[in-house]
């Protein structure tokens, strides 16, 4: 998890999503088999990694309700493999806020609910110290944060192969990022991690 000196450097607001070839999150009914078929140790690792450098995880709902239910059941599994069990540690003692208009009492630990404004909430959240902010999937909040153009960094995991239709987040929106990093796992997925230019420029 996030350490002192992780403080001193400011903190990112990072999304990490995985995608298909043709620039999908999902099938059009949420469908995400082809992301778990493809799931492997390494990529477990690499995910562990940058989680470290967090310490606050920010959901919509629907993201938000089905992690609930897997992570908190995922700690009581004695039969998680030993690589997971730092990943489901932080994953359910991370302070969690989730953006919504209808839940009325938290699922899971350390959680805050918020109904107020988006943008005062996020620009509050990178004021305070602390580790980045991460988004996992959400795709109807990371598409507000897009608009508000705040996030400082894209962690997209590319699976090799194509689904032909589904969601997509990056339609009719135009971002100028800088790749950071590349890495290749044995599955044939790639993590490219780029930089949001104009995010970074408004930090002061």
């Amino acid at each position: 998890m996030a350490t002192a000196n992780t403080f001193n450097r400011g903190r990112k607001l990072v999304v990490s999503l995985n995608l298909t070839l043709d620039g999908f999150l999902s099938g059009p009914d949420c469908e995400l088999d082809w992301h778990f078929d493809l799931w492997t140790t390494d990529m477990a690792k690499a995910l562990c990694s940058y989680l470290e450098k967090a310490d606050t995880l920010l959901f919509g709902r629907i993201t938000y309700v089905a992690m609930a239910k897997y992570w908190t059941s995922r700690g009581m599994d004695i039969t998680c493999p030993d690589e997971d069990k730092a990943f489901v540690q932080m994953m359910n003692s991370y302070k969690k806020i989730v953006f919504s208009n209808t839940l009325t009492k938290p699922l899971w630990n350390n959680t805050t609910l918020i109904s107020s404004s988006l943008k005062e909430e996020v620009a509050h959240l990178k004021m305070q110290e602390g580790g980045d902010i991460i988004v996992y999937g959400s795709s109807q909040l990371v598409k507000s944060l897009m608009e508000l153009d705040v996030i400082d960094e894209y962690h997209l995991w590319v699976h090799p192969l194509t689904i032909g239709n589904g969601k997509s987040l990056f339609k009719n929106n135009t971002i100028q990022m800088q790749l950071q990093s590349s890495q290749s796992f044995c599955s044939g997925v790639v993590l490219l991690n780029y930089k949001n230019n104009k995010a970074r420029k408004k930090q002061p």
